[in-house]
């Protein structure tokens, strides 16, 4: 792994010395989930995009327990799912909203943000925390954005692991 991104990246012993890891110790402890290599992280990248845009909660653990299912490069899949972040997760989540109504083909697409942009101000009314307003408005959306979100994520993990096989260079020394 070329020595810029092994400072960002924590290594193997720090995360399997943390002590909520230690009765996953064993299964983690292939060195295929640790190695960098050009198909390990292309499958980590693939894993952690995907599941960082489709699944709103336990993106860290979904995609780690992905990575040890797939032999994929366990931090890298963790960090990639960091796409999905506070200052992301609403253009995200609104492109996602618009290209669900345009692949459902929905002719009252207005109407229906009109609703969820009432749903939203009730939210704030009911004086919910905001994991259960995040429900009500997701509740809301509905299809158009789980479509939308669906198709995100299959891009974006299919053009994340294409660019990595791409753009990994194998040194010959």
């Amino acid at each position: 792994m070329p020595p810029y991104f092994s400072r960002w990246i924590p290594s193997r012993e720090r995360i399997l010395g943390a002590p909520f890891v230690s009765p996953f110790a064993r299964h983690l402890s292939d060195d295929r989930l640790w190695h960098a290599n050009r198909h390990s992280v292309a499958r980590a990248v693939s894993i952690g995009l995907f599941f960082g845009l489709m699944i709103p909660f336990a993106q860290f653990l979904l995609a780690i327990i992905a990575a040890v299912f797939l032999r994929a490069h366990i931090a890298i899949s963790a960090a990639c799912t960091l796409i999905t972040n506070p200052f992301t997760f609403p253009p995200i989540y609104w492109a996602a909203y618009e290209l669900g109504n345009f692949v459902l083909s929905r002719s009252d697409a207005t109407g229906h943000a009109r609703v969820i942009e009432r749903t939203a101000e009730r939210i704030g009314d009911l004086g919910t925390g905001w994991v259960e307003g995040f429900w009500i408005w997701l509740s809301a959306a509905g299809l158009p954005l789980v479509t939308g979100l669906f198709i995100m994520a299959c891009t974006a993990s299919i053009a994340g692991f294409v660019a990595v096989q791409l753009l990994w260079r194998d040194r010959q020394h």
